[in-house]
């Protein structure tokens, strides 16, 4: 599947994806994602930020409320329009359609941070984004990217039941292997790009970043009591988020 295979699934699968989303995103974005990219933010009061891979908007919103001015970016145009419908003052974003891997029509070192929401698990290269990334971010700036863990979510991984033991345990398999894949538990079954976590820290390191933070979110106490499904994200992490720095 290359780029413009992606765009076009993106564009017919869009409304379906974010049909469950609120203000915060989906559940998986509220209990682990959302506390961990928001810990991670500097102060961004004021500041230019670029939500890269922007989908329905969600993010975006909760950026422009901790005072920042947000130029959103996507490569689906369907995900722009539903963005854009549910962005109740239009002018407060800056909604553009782009593919992340080459934004040539932003102009060098113009953002203060640039935050990337399971987004780079979905492009083709992965190493085109990053470096474009390390284009657009003033110097000393940083950059927070998630993306599903590729230690533990791979292809055939899964949830497996052992009967006679009344026990559950993830299933990790071809952890190896580098391209796309298939995700089996999703519907509309989901596809994505799977690179080792070596193949990542090294790219980022080639782009020119330096590697400040990297979290692999669990849910907090709060978040279990709320969500008590939550409780099997502590026998391993679903999603790693990565603090660079230029």
């Amino acid at each position: 599947m290359n780029t413009e295979q992606a765009i076009q699934r993106w564009n017919l699968y869009a409304e379906r994806y974010t049909a469950n989303y609120d203000e915060q995103g989906d559940i998986h974005r509220v209990v682990l994602l959302n506390p961990t990219i928001f810990a991670l933010l500097e102060e961004i009061n004021g500041k230019h930020v670029l939500d890269a891979g922007c989908g329905e908007g969600y993010l975006s919103r909760l950026l422009v409320k901790k005072g920042a001015r947000v130029t959103a970016v996507d490569f689906s145009q369907k995900m722009l329009d539903i963005a854009k419908e549910r962005t109740p003052q239009k002018d407060a974003i800056q909604f553009l359609q782009g593919n992340c891997e080459k934004l040539a029509f932003l102009a060098d070192e113009q953002f203060d941070c640039i935050v990337s929401n399971m987004v780079l698990q979905d492009l083709e290269d992965y190493q085109a984004a990053l470096c474009e990334m390390y284009r657009l971010l003033k110097p000393t700036s940083t950059f927070i990217f998630s993306i599903l863990h590729p230690c533990f979510v791979t292809p055939n991984s899964g949830w497996m039941r052992h009967v006679e033991l009344d026990q559950q345990y993830w299933k990790v398999q071809r952890y190896f292997y580098e391209g796309v894949y298939q995700q089996l538990d999703a519907e509309p079954p989901i596809i994505l790009y799977h690179r080792t976590l070596t193949s990542y820290v090294q790219a980022i390191r080639q782009a020119g970043f330096m590697i400040e933070t990297i979290v692999e979110p669990k849910p907090s106490e709060e978040m279990l009591e709320k969500y008590p499904q939550f409780k099997e994200d502590l026998h391993c992490a679903d999603f790693i988020v990565f603090k660079l720095r230029k």
